[in-house]
């Protein structure tokens, strides 16, 4: 372990965001000394994730920059944070050395004897878990960086388990491509899932995704996906891995898919020694089932062997906010809490849910007015094509929590797509105001699901709501 990590003290802005609490969490039980501050603890969103950092022995300040007290202190902030920040300015001032998130990330991660590097555009955060998972399972004992609560190691001791420290001498961590970040990673094994819009042009993704490939040792690779599979030819070893594809290393045996409303089922084929495994998840949809293929081709390059693999998977309970169902009234409607928030994570939402019976009530809280202008004409085309007319996307505006960002265009643009594709949408400014009209819309058989990203409220939100509907 880098000793220059622990030696010092760390201060992070914007402790709690998805990005950073696993990192903080991840430095803290190497024996660092972590303190931090987040504009969401001032505004008194989740206080109960703050209450817990506290619990663990973080030191908590307001964002005004008191708790940068000293030039031997590092700063890590995202590059989202302006450099008017309090913290930033005071750093600045005493000279502290400061790192980004995605350089901590790397630095972490590339001095682990072995890495396990997860990206693509959709379905990181998941496979991350399940590899994870699977390692545990298979006595490595590995450190775990995820941008999501893993059900799997969550409790009341870890309300908020994003990250798991191991000993195991083996690191397993989701990165992203969005900033350019992922050309920091040197990983052992790189799984690759799928390359499609969301923050870059396919140019840029196929330069960044495709030198992912090229430093690992071995990589896992989607054949299912045009653009990752086109890319396969930059590894320096493959085990590929798809649903639908003959070529694939891993993939599925033709009709044994089985899709229920909660889980989904299949033989896994592993086409080097003809082995065929039976495979139950119990989260569903096929994007899962693909993600589970991910894992299992990252598993594999990484010396576990596939029925050990499958085995783990068995008890692999998901992500928090990844298709969660948080409950279901009495009169039959269930609400779940989603993370979709671009058009491919809301399209395997949507088909998931499409594949079973029930109207679909969808509220959608855009994740950005940048993001929002970005895809927003792709996502009002996926959420008309794969809603029925009984269905309905409810839209409250962009979630915003300051800055200088151009807000002129929001949800109404995306409404006014969505229903010239043909599709029903509403949109109703206030969040509040949204789960005022689904109650009075929702009746029995109705799935409603909360879908966005970067808003840890939305999950009390949807448990709010289904109080509300009579859960």
């Amino acid at each position: 372990m880098d000793s220059d990590l622990t030696r010092h003290p760390w201060f992070f802005c914007g402790i709690g965001g998805s990005g950073m609490l696993p990192l903080a969490l991840i430095l803290r039980g190497l024996g660092a000394e972590v303190a931090g501050s987040d504009r969401s603890r001032d505004q008194g969103r989740t206080p109960g994730k703050f209450a817990w950092l506290e619990s663990l022995g973080f030191a908590l300040f307001p964002q005004d920059g008191s708790g940068i007290t000293s030039a031997a202190q590092c700063l890590v902030a995202s590059a989202a944070v302006e450099d008017t920040v309090p913290e930033m300015v005071r750093a600045r001032d005493l000279g502290c050395a400061r790192m980004s998130r995605a350089e901590l990330l790397a630095r972490l991660f590339n001095q682990a004897p072995t890495g396990i590097a997860v990206g693509g555009t959709s379905g990181k955060s998941t496979v991350t878990g399940m590899i994870g998972w699977i390692m545990c399972q298979a006595g490595r004992d590995p450190t775990i960086m995820n941008g999501a609560v893993m059900k799997n190691f969550a409790g009341p001791d870890a309300p908020f388990a994003s990250a798991r420290v191991g000993a195991g001498g083996l690191f397993v961590s989701e990165v992203d491509e969005s900033d350019g970040s992922i050309a920091l990673y040197r990983p052992a094994v790189a799984v690759l899932n799928n390359v499609s819009l969301d923050h870059k042009s396919l140019e840029e993704l196929r330069e960044l995704f495709g030198g992912f490939l090229g430093r690992a040792g071995l990589a896992a690779v989607n054949l299912d996906d045009a653009e990752a599979a086109a890319l396969a030819g930059r590894a320096q070893q493959l085990v590929s891995f798809g649903i639908d594809s003959p070529a694939a290393t891993i993939g599925v045996e033709a009709g044994s898919i089985n899709e229920g409303p909660t889980a989904i089922a299949a033989t896994v084929i592993d086409r080097r020694d003809g082995s065929r495994h039976a495979l139950a998840l119990k989260v569903p949809g096929r994007h899962n089932l693909a993600n589970a293929l991910a894992a299992l081709a990252g598993a594999s390059a990484a010396g576990v062997s596939l029925a050990e693999a499958v085995a783990a998977l068995a008890s692999f309970h998901g992500l928090a906010r990844r298709f969660d169902i948080v409950g279901t009234t009495p009169s039959g409607i269930t609400v779940i809490d989603d993370f979709g928030h671009n058009p491919d994570k809301v399209a395997a939402t949507l088909r998931t849910l499409k594949a079973h019976p029930g109207r679909v009530i969808a509220l959608f809280q855009p994740h950005g007015y940048g993001p929002l202008r970005q895809m927003g004409a792709e996502l009002a085309e996926t959420v008309a094509r794969l809603l029925g007319r009984d269905d309905l996307m409810i839209l409250c505006d962009p979630v915003y929590f300051g800055g200088t960002v151009d807000r002129s265009a929001g949800s109404e643009r995306i409404v006014e797509r969505i229903r010239q594709h043909g599709g029903q949408a509403e949109h109703v400014p206030s969040r509040t105001d949204c789960a005022s009209r689904i109650v009075e819309l929702a009746r029995p058989g109705d799935r409603v699901v909360v879908m966005g990203a970067r808003d840890d409220t939305l999950s009390a939100f949807a448990a709010d709501l289904l109080s509300r509907l009579g859960g």
